[in-house]
């Protein structure tokens, strides 16, 4: 029999553990992470080498004691029970329980989940558009994998404004704890640990910026020294490499290095491509560097089998979400320059730019002016200051030149224009801001600034134009103090989390919300604001979705408000570039309704390039009628070229697959994903039926702690007694209550009430829901279970009766699993090996799915009687005990069987990838041939050198990997549960047997 396996009993150093988990060691043998059963060890965790332990006893099950249950209705006997059923997951591909976060679950969720578990790794990039809730997804398939025993450790990185959102949702949704190392954080921990610890190894769960880690050398060095099970990159489009690139930058180095402290690695980002190859390639090789041989040329078919990408769209998901995704409304309001504004559009015109001390007329000094007139389009304040940096970057030359000084001279007419404009104490001239305040006091727009449930966000690209907003609007709107702020890029993350926290407080004062575009990724602003504006037209098309998907996203309970300013001037010029602008807002509008990625028409996947394209557009004179056809041109090529296939990859139906051989994993789910949701029938009614009655037995043994439930609410409080406070200090520090005392609640509706009301709390702390989830992932639950699991003590296993059997009938309720190398359950199986008394004794042991006997035998809580020390009972112990080891071996027949067969397809889909894995790294060493074959021999054998051996070292790491993991240990492991008879007494025909 198998000597280590997860769930085993073992003694070691003449104690009781339960062997929790099985890694492989550095020193050949295995590493062992257990759980004290025994008293001396009760409540505690151990880590053993077994090569250094002088002997570890595996206890033999066919000698397990049977022991009798004398609690009530035999709840010790079905805690026990379920509490075995709920860590019994084996590695398969079904959804097991995160389908059940507090979340109006949709189908489409759930897919991510099901991809990556179909992989023998898993490692996925979720790419679904703007608002589709890749927060909630990445939740789904983490909470599935730590079910698995596959994600005890746990790395989150995103951006720093998305720290505590983030966090948040993980806890309040799905009870994963993650401890935020933000610059206060990171400090605190500091504190705590010797100077020469690793700072990522003192929490299992954690949550980190990327810029924090990126900015910070030291970082480095512990991440090489750290493991996790899980890593999470959100917005992970920042760490791809970049077109025209030689090297890769300080971020994108950083994710390589993490790609490879992780089994599983989860990617999120709505725009996770700059529209090159290369920058593509870079995500998929961070998920599996064995997929893509040549970086720049390469088609999906080289990646699409391995299911690393899952990519929808609103539309795609529309028919699922009626009730969650509210159909935007758009306000397009236009407004006519006013005479001031009209003489800056003149003054910009006749500005003579110059470079390098001459002024070359033609696209260059175009492209000088469409940069300036970009910040006029924001406002005069932001344009003001542009212009006195380029006046006094001209004026502090040693010796200007003639045309320098006609550019100072132009430029200082668009200063005192500009200067008009701003020095005006009502803002009349300024048109756009003049339509802005008219609309926020219309009647039928519907805003209060007394309303806190109705807030409002305000975009603009340029930070001086939001200061000089904040100051106006707070006078005309008559704001008070804390009624408005701005966010933007340069704030502390702490600070830029406050903010984002006190706009989501319905007791905040905050009501106008301010924001650069640092706020346009991720950030959920929707809960008590459904209106954005933006203040100035994005010249990115990738910015309009990240924007508006601030408000406009799944979860938003009232229609999405989006308004758009527009002027109108009688100046040809500005004019068109205008209208240009208004062609990008209309393409954004006809994507979220029918095409779903609006950067397909300017296809080159990225703002900045965006930006640089769209001002191309105007530098080269083109009408807003030709920079029309262009989009519409774009978005409907052919696929010949890298940004086209990447479309059609993206965008190409839920149904797409490619086969692989063996290898072959569904690049998107098909049909519906709630088919593959196997929730395993309960011995309890409910998750608080189940936690109420643990809590009554184990409170009869021993005081354990002070809890009472509220049945009608679902509730449960309880005071943490030590051992539990030593585990929930791995929390948050913002979850742990001061006095040990928690309310967790099993009802979802409840819940989702609670994560609400948080936001209505006044101090910061108090933000966070104060009621936790009541469900099977919490760490209160987990902690209930161990206490469940060492009732019976070492080596026993409880034996009861139920008149519902045959007379005579025997029965051993049994599991047993097959691991893998790398100590992984693979296979699960709950058999009730079961015999009856027949004319010549007792027959045969057979076996009977472990969900049919406990409808049979009506194993329910409550649903038997107790009679306690019955003298039926006490003569049927010695017969039961003595036919164990008979049930045992049927057990042991069947399991080996089970593994023969289910090792057998393992060892085809090895063979598989394994085959795979050679043609693809044959396929690599030949693109390493061409790259190098115009170099110098000596350079080319040096290189070829180097590089053939990285390439060579990954494909034999993966190698290892895939065998560990495909392959199973020869024997499998059981363990005797329970025994269940007829209470009726033995005959003489059986009692000797």
């Amino acid at each position: 029999m198998l000597p280590f396996a997860p769930g085993a009993r073992a003694v070691i150093r003449d104690e009781e553990w339960l062997i929790r988990r099985v890694d492989p060691a550095a020193d050949g043998g295995w590493l062992l992470t257990c759980d004290g059963i025994s008293d001396l060890v009760r409540g505690r965790s151990a880590l053993f080498l077994t090569r250094l332990e002088d002997a570890i006893e595996i206890l033999d099950p066919a000698k397990t004691e049977l022991v009798p249950d004398v609690s009530s209705a035999y709840n010790a006997t079905l805690l026990y029970l379920e509490s075995l059923r709920r860590r019994s997951v084996a590695n398969d591909e079904r959804i097991h329980l995160g389908h059940r976060g507090v979340m109006n679950l949709v189908p489409y969720q759930l897919d991510p989940a099901l991809q990556a578990l179909r992989q023998p790794r898993s490692r996925i990039l979720i790419a679904d558009a703007v608002g589709l809730g890749k927060t909630l997804e990445a939740g789904v398939l983490s909470t599935e994998l730590i079910q698995r025993g596959r994600g005890k450790r746990i790395l989150v990185v995103t951006q720093k404004a998305m720290l505590t959102q983030f966090q948040k949702e993980w806890w309040s949704r799905f009870s994963i704890p993650l401890v935020r190392l933000d610059s206060v954080g990171l400090a605190r921990v500091r504190n705590r640990i010797p100077a020469n610890h690793n700072p990522f190894n003192y929490f299992d769960r954690s949550i980190i910026s990327i810029d924090t880690l990126k900015s910070n050398l030291e970082y480095r060095n512990y991440l090489e020294n750290a493991w996790w099970d899980i890593i999470v990159i959100d917005e992970c489009h920042n760490v791809a490499a970049r077109a025209g690139e030689t090297g890769l930058s300080r971020r994108a180095r950083l994710a390589k290095l993490l790609a490879t402290r992780s089994d599983t690695l989860i990617l999120l980002s709505a725009t996770p491509h700059d529209g090159s190859a290369r920058s593509f390639a870079s995500l998929m090789s961070l998920l599996d560097p064995t997929a893509i041989s040549d970086l720049d040329n390469y088609t999906p078919d080289d990646f699409r089998s391995k299911g690393l990408v899952i990519r929808r769209f609103k539309k795609d998901i529309r028919d699922q979400v009626s009730a969650d995704f509210q159909e935007r409304k758009t306000t397009c309001l236009r407004h006519p320059a006013s005479a001031s504004e009209e003489a800056a559009y003149h003054a910009l015109l006749d500005v003579a730019f110059t470079q390098g001390g001459q002024r070359k007329a033609g696209r260059q000094q175009e492209l000088q002016r469409i940069g300036l007139q970009k910040t006029l389009f924001s406002s005069p304040a932001a344009a003001l200051e542009s212009t006195r940096k380029r006046m006094a970057l001209l004026q502090g030359k040693t010796s200007p030149t003639a045309d320098e000084n006609n550019e100072v001279r132009g430029l200082q007419v668009l200063a005192d224009a500009l200067l008009a404009l701003t020095q005006d104490a009502s803002a009349s001239s300024f048109s756009k801001y003049q339509r802005l305040l008219l609309q926020l006091r219309l009647p039928d727009f519907g805003w209060k600034v007394n309303d806190a449930s109705d807030r409002l966000v305000i975009f603009s690209e340029r930070i001086e134009t939001l200061r000089w907003l904040q100051e106006q609007l707070a006078t005309d709107l008559k704001l008070k103090s804390g009624q408005i702020e701005v966010l933007h890029g340069q704030m502390a993350d702490t600070e830029q989390q406050e903010l984002v926290e006190r706009f989501c407080r319905l007791d905040d004062p905050l009501r106008v919300l301010l924001c650069s575009d640092v706020a346009s990724e991720g950030l959920n602003l929707h809960y008590f604001c459904h209106r954005l504006v933006h203040f100035e037209l994005p010249w990115s098309l990738m910015v309009f979705q990240q924007r508006n998907g601030r408000v406009d996203r799944y979860g938003q309970q009232r229609q999405p408000h989006i308004v758009y300013l527009f002027t109108e001037t009688v100046n040809e010029k500005i004019k068109g570039d205008l209208r240009i602008l208004e062609i990008l807002q209309q393409k954004d509008e006809q994507a979220n309704f029918n095409l779903g990625d609006p950067s397909a028409f300017l296809n080159v996947y990225d703002p900045d390039k965006e930006t640089e394209k769209v001002t191309g557009f105007m530098a080269d004179g083109l009408s807003p009628e030709q920079v029309d056809a262009t989009l519409d041109q774009a978005a409907t090529a052919e696929n010949d070229n890298d940004g086209d296939w990447l479309m059609q990859l993206f965008g190409g139906g839920a149904d797409a697959t490619q086969a692989d051989g063996a290898n072959s994993v569904p690049a998107q789910q098909s049909g519906n994903p709630l088919h593959d949701i196997d929730e395993p029938a309960s011995l309890f009614s409910s998750d608080f039926h189940y936690a109420k009655t643990a809590l009554t037995q184990l409170n009869q043994r021993e005081t354990l702690c002070q809890w009472v439930a509220h049945n009608e609410e679902q509730i449960i409080a309880i005071t943490a007694p030590p051992d539990l406070q030593e585990r929930l200090r791995q929390l948050p520090r913002e979850v742990q209550a001061n006095n040990d005392h928690y309310s967790l609640c099993a009802d979802t509706k409840r819940m989702a009430e609670t994560i609400e009301a948080a936001r209505q709390a006044r101090a910061e702390d108090d933000t966070w829901p104060q009621l936790h989830y009541l469900w099977p992932q919490h760490p209160v639950m987990d902690w209930l279970g161990d206490r469940l699991l060492t009732h019976f003590g070492r080596h026993r296993a409880p034996i009861l009766q139920s008149h519902k059997l045959q007379p005579g009938e025997q029965a051993f309720i049994l599991m047993s699993l097959v691991p893998n190398r790398k100590g992984q359950p693979l296979l699960v199986e709950w058999q009730v090996a079961s015999r009856v008394a027949d004319g010549a004794g007792q027959g045969a042991f057979v076996l009977e799915p472990f969900e049919a006997f406990v409808f049979r035998a009506g194993l329910k809580a409550g649903g038997l009687p107790n009679r306690g020390h019955s003298p039926e009972l006490v003569d049927a112990i010695p017969s039961m005990q003595g036919a164990l080891p008979e049930a045992v071996n049927a057990m042991h027949v069947h399991m080996l069987q089970k593994q023969t067969a289910f090792a057998s397809q393992l060892a085809q889909r090895l063979e598989g990838t394994l085959t795979e894995l050679q043609r693809l790294q044959g396929r690599q060493i030949e693109q390493l041939t061409l790259d190098l074959e115009r170099q110098l021999e000596t350079v080319k054998r040096g290189r070829f050198e180097q590089r053939s051996q990285q390439i060579n070292r990954v494909f034999d790491d993966y190698r290892q990997w895939v065998q560990d993991t495909l392959t199973t240990e020869p024997q499998p492991w059981i363990q005797v549960l329970a025994g269940v008879c007829h209470p009726a007494p033995m005959s003489s025909s059986t009692a000797g047997d």
